[in-house]
């Protein structure tokens, strides 16, 4: 309970207040992982963080802690927040965006994901062209992006 009030508290705050908010806790520079994982119909999965701006739909992934590699961090939050294993992950590109530094992977999972985390509301397997309308529009870009030749046919995704 405790943590959805404190999301929505921070849903509630302007992007430069929770930029601030975050200054104040990471001094130098925060840095993070997010995965844009398919399973074997070429179905991308997304979860809805209490946590993330907006809707709430977006790539798993989270911020990497003190002297976490990048692939520890992302398999520790899949594990945490779904549960599941990655098959065939690589790095698919690392940007930085002011203070903040992101790397994104590309993986597999043929694993079934189930919300383990009360940061999670809601996760779910969607196609490319069926992603929710509200979601990051950054992050539909860079899934389209990261996977142009990915099947476009709904198939059932929650």
């Amino acid at each position: 309970m405790v943590i959805e009030t404190i999301g929505k508290i921070w849903k509630q705050l302007s992007p430069s207040l929770r930029t601030w908010v975050t200054r104040r806790i990471q001094h130098k520079f925060t840095a993070s992982v997010a995965a844009i994982i398919t399973n074997d119909r070429g179905e991308v999965l997304l979860l809805n963080h209490v946590f993330r701006p907006s809707s709430g739909w977006g790539l798993p992934g989270g911020f990497i802690g003190p002297g976490e590699q990048p692939e520890t961090a992302l398999k520790r939050e899949l594990a945490e927040e779904t549960g599941i294993e990655l098959q065939d992950f690589s790095l698919y590109r690392a940007r930085t965006l002011r203070r903040h530094i992101e790397f994104i992977f590309l993986a597999t999972s043929s694993g079934e994901a189930k919300v383990k985390s009360r940061e999670i509301t809601d996760l779910g397997w969607f196609a490319i062209d069926d992603m929710p309308a509200e979601m990051n529009l950054d992050q539909q870009f860079l899934i389209r992006k990261a996977l142009p030749s990915a099947p476009t046919k709904i198939s059932g995704h929650r």
